[in-house]
C-alpha cells in the first residue's frame, strides 16, 4: 500500500476539484442526433456552443447511446454546431438562447468524401468496416479492468496472444505492431514485452489491418495491428483515474488528464504498476546422444515487476485550420525474476543424478520517445498536409546469475555463471502525408523514413572451480551493431462510384540491413565456431514495389462485399541476425543467422458484411503465399556439457515457401437492451516447404481458434461479461502444440451518479492458459508445459470527472483533432 499512497492522495485531490459547482444562472439545451435515412441514434456526437460575443467562451457536450444530449450554459448568443466523425457537420450560427430549449431532432448525413467505407452500427465495443481495415472499439470491455495492453489484444477477433506474449494475426506471428499509426518505443522496437506493462484502459480502439493500404509501412506479412490510444477532445478540464488491486499481488494506478481550450490542448497520462505473477513450466526430454537418455525439468517462476510510464503532450492550434502537437513519452521498468529448476536425469528409467538450478535475472529498462506533428487542414473537405518527426531511445541492462548444485548423489557445485547483457536501440522517423479530395475521389501521397540502430553487448562469465575465479567465455562474449534503414514513397487514389468504392495504391521501399562486429577478437572467436564463410560485416540493400488494391461494393445499405490484395515484406530483426550464440541455459543455445534475407508475401482477402436490426455478420476468406519465410529449427551442436548433457542449437533460417489459406466469421447479436453477444471463428491451414542441411522441414497443418463473449446488464446498474477463447491444436515440422482454453469473468457497477465504476474480474477462471507442446527430432524429444501467469483476481475502481461514462472511447471530432489513427494520439 505504501507504493500507491501518493497516487491515492493525488486521486483524492483531483476528485475534490471535480466537485466544484458553477453557481451562475443557467439554461438547459437538449436535443437528439440521428443518422440521415436510417434514423439510427448517433452516440458520442459533439454539440459545441460558441459565444458570439466572446469566441474564447465555448461550452458543449456529447450524445448518449440514444443520441440525446443535455448541456447547461448561461443565456446569450451562440454559434451552434453538431459534429460526428465521418458525417457532415450541422451548423446554426448566431442563435439567441435566453431560456431552456429543445433543439429537436438533428439529422447528420455521411460524408462520402472521406471514403471510409461502411460502419457497422452498434455498441462501441463492436466493429467498423472500412476500405483497408476493421476497427474494434474495445473501451467497454469489462475484462480490460486491471489488464494490460497485451491482455486487451487477446480479446480482439483475428488476434491471438500466446503465453509468451507473442502476438499473431490469423495464426501468423509476422504482424507489425504500430501505436497511433507509427512504430513506438511502447512496442519495444519489435518486442512486445512492454505491452504487458501498460494499462489496457489507455486504448481507444484497435485497427486490424489485414489488407493495408499504401500509406502504411509494408512491414509484416500477416498485416498490421494499429493500437490507437485515447486522446480527449472535449473542451475544458476532464479526465479519469483508475486504480486496481489483484491477487496474486498486483496493483496499478493510472490517470488520463486533459485540458482543452479553443487554442490549445494539454494531455497527460501517468501510470504505475506493481505485479508478482507466478508461473511454472515442466519439460520431459529424451535423448539418443549424451550420458543420459531422459531428463525431467520442473520449474517454478517468481517475478516482481515494477513499471512507471508517463506522457505529456501539447497540441497548439495555430489557426482554425492548422495545429502543431508535441509530446514526450517515458517508461521505466524494473523486473526481478527468479526461476528455480529441479532437474532429474535418468539412464534406463533409473534416477542417476538430480540438480537444483536457481536463475536470478534483474532487468532495468528505460524508454523515451519524442514526437512532433504538424497538421494543416486546408479546408473542411479533407484537403490537408501532415508531417511527423519521432525519436525513440531504449536501453536495457540485464544481469543474470545462475547457480546449479547437485542434490543426488552428492551436493557438489555443478556450475556458476554470470551473464551481462546491454542493448541500446535508437530510432528516427520522418514522415510527410498529403491528402487531396477531388469531389467524390481522393488522392494521397507521402514519404516515410525509418532509421533504426541496435548495439548489443553480451558477456558470459563462468566460475573456474579450480581457481575459484570467474573467467570470460570468449566464444560467446560479443558486441554486435545492427542497422535497419528504410526509405519509402507512396501514392494512392480512391473513389466512390455509386455503390462501388475503391482504393488503389503503390509503395516503393528501399531497405538497408547492416551488421558489424566491433572487435577482431570477437570475429576470430566466432569464425572458430561457424567457419570463415560467414560474413560478419554485411551491408545488404533491397528495393521493392508494394502494390495494394481494395474494393467495396455495397449491395444495399446493410450489405457489402470487399476484396483486397497487397504485397508485404518481413524484415529479420537484430535478434535473428546476430551471429553470436547466446543461451537461456547451459544446454540450449540460440544463434542468429546473418545470411537471412527478408521474406515477401502476396495476400488476398475476400470479405462479406451483412447487418440486420439486431444481428451483424462479418466474414472473409483469405490466401497468402510467402517466399523466403522464416522458420526456427533445432539441431544438435555435437557438444555436451561437463556433466554429459547434449547442447541443442536453435537457428532461424529462410525456408522456400509458406502458403496459408483460411476463413473467419464474426457475429454480433443484440437480442435485447440487456443482452449483447459476440462471437468469432477463424479456421486456417498452412503448408511450409523447405530443406536445410539435408533435413526436410516441410510441414502441413490445419488449426482454428474461436471466441465468444456475452455481456448482460443486470438490475442496479450491474454489468456481467463472460469471455471464452479456444485455440485448437497446431504443428510445424518439429513441434506439435496442443489446444488451449481460456475463460474470463467480469462484473462492474456504476456509482457516484455514473461518474465512478467499480469492477471485479477473474482472468483465466480454470487456470488453463498453458502452452503444451511436443517436439520430436532425430536426436531428442521434448514434452513440455509452460504457464506464464496463473489465475488472477482483480478489483478495480475508475472515477471520471467532467467526462461521461465511456467518453474516453468517443468518436466525435471536437475541434481540429484527427481520429484516423495514423499519427494522431497521445504517443
Amino acid at each position: 500500500m505504501k507504493k500507491i499512497l501518493p497516487f491515492i492522495l493525488l486521486f483524492a485531490s483531483v476528485t475534490l476539484l471535480a466537485q466544484r459547482e458553477n453557481n451562475q444562472e443557467q439554461i438547459k439545451i437538449t436535443g437528439t442526433v440521428v443518422e440521415q435515412g436510417t434514423g439510427q441514434p448517433l452516440e458520442y456526437a459533439t454539440l459545441v456552443l460558441q459565444s458570439v460575443d466572446d469566441f474564447s467562451k465555448v461550452n458543449g457536450g456529447i450524445t448518449d447511446q440514444n443520441g440525446k444530449y443535455e448541456v447547461k450554459t448561461t443565456p446569450g448568443n451562440y454559434n451552434i454546431s453538431i459534429e460526428y466523425i465521418g458525417y457532415k457537420p450541422y451548423k446554426n450560427p448566431n442563435q439567441s438562447l435566453t431560456s431552456s430549449i429543445n433543439l429537436g431532432i438533428i439529422k447528420l448525413s455521411p460524408d462520402v468524401s472521406q471514403l471510409e467505407g461502411v460502419e457497422v452500427v452498434g455498441e462501441k465495443t463492436t466493429v467498423e468496416v472500412r476500405l483497408d481495415k476493421k476497427v474494434y472499439n474495445i473501451g467497454k470491455d469489462l475484462t480490460n479492468s486491471g489488464a494490460n495492453v497485451s491482455d486487451a489484444l487477446n480479446n480482439v477477433p483475428s488476434v491471438t496472444v500466446d503465453v509468451d506474449g507473442a502476438i499473431s494475426l490469423r495464426g501468423n506471428e509476422n504482424v507489425r505492431i504500430l501505436i497511433n499509426g507509427k512504430p513506438s518505443a511502447m512496442a519495444g522496437f519489435g518486442s512486445t514485452d512492454a505491452l504487458r506493462q501498460l494499462p489496457a484502459d489507455a486504448i481507444e480502439k484497435v485497427e486490424v489491418i489485414t489488407s493495408p493500404s499504401a500509406r502504411y509501412d509494408a512491414e509484416g506479412t500477416a498485416g498490421i495491428l494499429n493500437i490507437v490510444l485515447k486522446k480527449e477532445k472535449t473542451l475544458g478540464f476532464n479526465g479519469s483515474v483508475n486504480t486496481t488491486l489483484g491477487y496474486p499481488e498486483a496493483s496499478q494506478i493510472s490517470s488520463n488528464l486533459n485540458l482543452r481550450t479553443d487554442k490549445f490542448n494539454i494531455f497527460n497520462t501517468l501510470g504505475y504498476s506493481y505485479r508478482t505473477p507466478p508461473g511454472n513450466a515442466y519439460f520431459d526430454n529424451t535423448y539418443t546422444t549424451g550420458d543420459f537418455d531422459r531428463i525431467i525439468e520442473d520449474r517454478e517462476l517468481f517475478r516482481e515487476d515494477k513499471a512507471f510510464n508517463a506522457n505529456l503532450g501539447l497540441e497548439y492550434f495555430i489557426t482554425e485550420k492548422s495545429s502543431i502537437t508535441a509530446s514526450i513519452f517515458g517508461r521505466i521498468s524494473d523486473e526481478s525474476d527468479i526461476t528455480e529448476n529441479n532437474n532429474s536425469r535418468f539412464i534406463n528409467d533409473i534416477l542417476e543424478n538430480q540438480t537444483f538450478r536457481k536463475e536470478s535475472k534483474g532487468e532495468d529498462d528505460k524508454s523515451y520517445q519524442l514526437s512532433l506533428n504538424y497538421t494543416n487542414d486546408f479546408n473542411d473537405d479533407g484537403h490537408k498536409l501532415t508531417s511527423d518527426f519521432q525519436y525513440s531511445y531504449d536501453v536495457e541492462d540485464i544481469l543474470t546469475t545462475i547457480l546449479e548444485n547437485n542434490t543426488i548423489p552428492n551436493t557438489d557445485l555443478v556450475a556458476s555463471e554470470n551473464i551481462y547483457e546491454n542493448e541500446i536501440q535508437k530510432e528516427y522517423l520522418f514522415q510527410v502525408d498529403y491528402v487531396l479530395p477531388m469531389g467524390e475521389a481522393q488522392f494521397e501521397a507521402g514519404y516515410r523514413g525509418n532509421f533504426e540502430q541496435s548495439i548489443t553487448d553480451y558477456q558470459l562469465d563462468t566460475l573456474n572451480q579450480g581457481s575459484n575465479q570467474f573467467e570470460t567465455n570468449l566464444e560467446l562474449t560479443n558486441r554486435f551493431t545492427y542497422d535497419e534503414n528504410v526509405n519509402a514513397l507512396y501514392t494512392q487514389y480512391g473513389n466512390k462510384l455509386g455503390k462501388f468504392s475503391f482504393l488503389l495504391g503503390l509503395r516503393l521501399e528501399n531497405t538497408q540491413l547492416k551488421g558489424s562486429v566491433n572487435s577482431e577478437s570477437d570475429a576470430e572467436a566466432l569464425e572458430e565456431i561457424l567457419g570463415e564463410e560467414i560474413d560478419l560485416n554485411f551491408d545488404k540493400n533491397y528495393l521493392g514495389l508494394f502494390p495494394t488494391v481494395n474494393f467495396i461494393f455495397e449491395l444495399n445499405e446493410k450489405e457489402n462485399i470487399s476484396l483486397g490484395y497487397n504485397r508485404r515484406i518481413n524484415r529479420p530483426r537484430g535478434f535473428f541476425i546476430n551471429p553470436f550464440p547466446s543461451r537461456s541455459s547451459r544446454t540450449n543455445v540460440f544463434q542468429g543467422n546473418p545470411d537471412l534475407d527478408p521474406a515477401y508475401a502476396n495476400a488476398f482477402d475476400l470479405g462479406y458484411l451483412k447487418r440486420w436490426k439486431k444481428l451483424t455478420l462479418t466474414s472473409s476468406i483469405y490466401y497468402q503465399k510467402e517466399t523466403n519465410s522464416f522458420e526456427r529449427i533445432q539441431e544438435p551442436t555435437g557438444e555436451v556439457t561437463s556433466d554429459g548433457i547434449s547442447i541443442i542449437r536453435t537457428l532461424p533460417i529462410n525456408l522456400s515457401t509458406n502458403e496459408r489459406i483460411g476463413a473467419e466469421l464474426g457475429l454480433l447479436y443484440n437480442p435485447a437492451k440487456w443482452l449483447r453477444l459476440n462471437g468469432s471463428f477463424n479456421f486456417f491451414q498452412f503448408e511450409t516447404d523447405g530443406i536445410y542441411n539435408e533435413v526436410d522441414y516441410g510441414a502441413k497443418n490445419t488449426s482454428w481458434f474461436a471466441r465468444f463473449s456475452s455481456k448482460v446488464s443486470l438490475p442496479s446498474n450491474i454489468d456481467w461479461q463472460t469471455n471464452l477463447f479456444y485455440r485448437g491444436p497446431s504443428e510445424n515440422s518439429q513441434t506439435e502444440s496442443k489446444s488451449m482454453t481460456f475463460v474470463t469473468l467480469a462484473f462492474s457497477k456504476d456509482v457516484f451518479g455514473d461518474n465512478g465504476t467499480l469492477s471485479f474480474n477473474v482472468s483465466d477462471v480454470f487456470n488453463s492458459a498453458k502452452r503444451r507442446s511436443f517436439t520430436d527430432t532425430d536426436t531428442f524429444t521434448s514434452d513440455s508445459e509452460f504457464q506464464w501467469r496463473e489465475r488472477q483476481f482483480t478489483l478495480g475502481f475508475m472515477y471520471r470527472f467532467n467526462q461521461p461514462k465511456g467518453k474516453g472511447n468517443s468518436k466525435q471530432k471536437g475541434g481540429k483533432g484527427n481520429d484516423d489513427g495514423d499519427g494522431e494520439g497521445e504517443f
